[in-house]
């Protein structure tokens, strides 16, 4: 059995350095979750499929004869509710790859590019990412990053706290922005990321169900075995590059997502 290495008293070490960084501020936490509740927007399907059930609590005792010195609760939901992780085997593309339970831990930790599309989302809804806008964002900031995270940021988190305005959907489906089916074979295929995090419902564009495949996200991340991350917030303090993603889902044994705790890692200049 190979013992931890350890670091003499006195010496540096990097991990010494990282706690004195946060301790001092010049490396802030940042939350990237969306508060997990009642009022957490959930997907809706068309009525002939299964539907994931809002967030839901069931107290179980509140320092009261079923418990008097503690509080606790039952909580049901769906793998897939608020800020949440979507692991390979969560569409058939991905069937017999991993579950969430089966993540690598070391892949919980990566850095993270953000690539700000809100101007184009806020005049279109339906506004889509190509392969170009990811190239002249290379061109500006250097290569995504092996093994790193890309996350889309459209300006869609401000919407988090209501259900309607979240979905934005009329008769027509929903109308959020996301990625053209090309630019999602590109990310899941030929790009060195690990996975695509967005601040809507989910990784694939409102209009999705209407594309070549459908929902091209999901069918070509998951069938290469990359990762998604929804419902991120605040992504407009984030830089454009250098931030560590620090994703943390619930090991569900056969699980195809779970909701996750998403920290981010952000060096400050004092």
């Amino acid at each position: 059995m190979t013992e931890p290495s350890s670091t003499p008293t006195g010496s540096s070490s990097v991990l010494a350095a990282l706690v004195s960084a946060l301790r001092g501020g010049s490396i802030q936490v940042l939350d990237l979750t969306a508060p997990l509740s009642s009022s957490t927007p959930i997907l809706q399907l068309p009525e002939e499929f299964g539907q994931t059930v809002p967030f839901q609590l069931e107290e179980i005792s509140r320092y009261d004869a079923k418990g008097p010195a503690w509080y606790w609760n039952n909580f049901r939901t769906g793998e897939h509710t608020g800020t949440h992780f979507d692991a390979p085997n969560h569409w058939i593309t991905g069937r017999d790859l991993g579950d969430v339970a089966s993540v690598p831990a070391q892949q919980l930790v990566a850095p993270a590019v953000v690539l700000d599309f809100t101007e184009e989302a806020a005049k279109d809804p339906d506004f889509l990412v190509e392969v170009e806008h990811i190239r002249a964002w290379e061109g500006r900031h250097g290569p995504l990053p092996e093994g790193g995270w890309l996350l889309l940021r459209t300006g869609w988190g401000s919407r988090a706290g209501e259900q309607e305005a979240f979905l934005n959907a009329d008769e027509r489906g929903p109308h959020t922005p996301g990625l053209s089916a090309d630019c999602a074979r590109w990310v899941a295929e030929e790009s060195p990321v690990i996975g695509l995090g967005v601040d809507t419902v989910g990784t694939d564009a409102g209009q999705a169900f209407a594309f070549e495949p459908q929902f091209p996200c999901h069918s070509y991340l998951m069938g290469s075995g990359k990762y998604g991350l929804t419902q991120l917030q605040r992504l407009a303090e984030l830089p454009a590059t250098g931030a560590v993603l620090i994703a943390g889902p619930l090991p569900i044994v056969s699980g195809s997502g779970s909701p996750a705790r998403v920290l981010a890692l952000v060096e400050r200049t004092p």
